[in-house]
């Protein structure tokens, strides 16, 4: 399942204020909880992010998490008003955040939703059309094409 297919517009946000990491996270599972309970999504994706920072490096960073909990896969993507530290390996900010949480058992879908949205942010075009989005249909539609081309 593509990541588009998770991505309602709902979802979607521009200009989010997150002081640090931890609010950043509460945001992101309001966003992906759907259905589900938010404590559920936050505690998957702090999970996670004891492992090792999802800070890929450039400003991007993509949280995500499994848990048995969880109804279905959803995803959420938003553009911070100001860049915050992540614990990215370039040490840099992020300011570029997609987030992922799926059943324990999508294992495989998981891994490819991961290289679909590193291939995405490894192109400096589509970064900058995100960055340079003024409201989440725009931001949206950016990642709509950014997806598309990489297709």
């Amino acid at each position: 399942m593509p990541f588009l297919d998770l991505l309602s517009p709902e979802r979607v946000r521009t200009g989010l204020v997150a002081r640090d990491k931890a609010g950043l996270i509460a945001e992101l599972s309001t966003l992906l909880a759907g259905g589900d309970d938010v404590a559920v999504v936050r505690e998957a994706l702090v999970a996670r992010e004891r492992l090792g920072s999802t800070g890929l490096g450039h400003g991007v960073a993509i949280p995500h998490g499994r848990s048995a909990a969880v109804g279905e896969a959803r995803a959420a993507f938003v553009h911070l008003a100001e860049p915050i530290d992540f614990g990215a390996v370039d040490q840099q900010p992020v300011d570029l955040v997609a987030a992922l949480i799926v059943p324990a058992h999508f294992t495989d879908q998981h891994l490819k939703l991961l290289a679909e949205l590193a291939e995405l942010f490894s192109n400096p075009a589509v970064t900058d059309a995100l960055r340079a989005a003024a409201d989440a249909d725009t931001l949206h539609e950016a990642l709509r094409k950014g997806l598309r081309s990489d297709a």
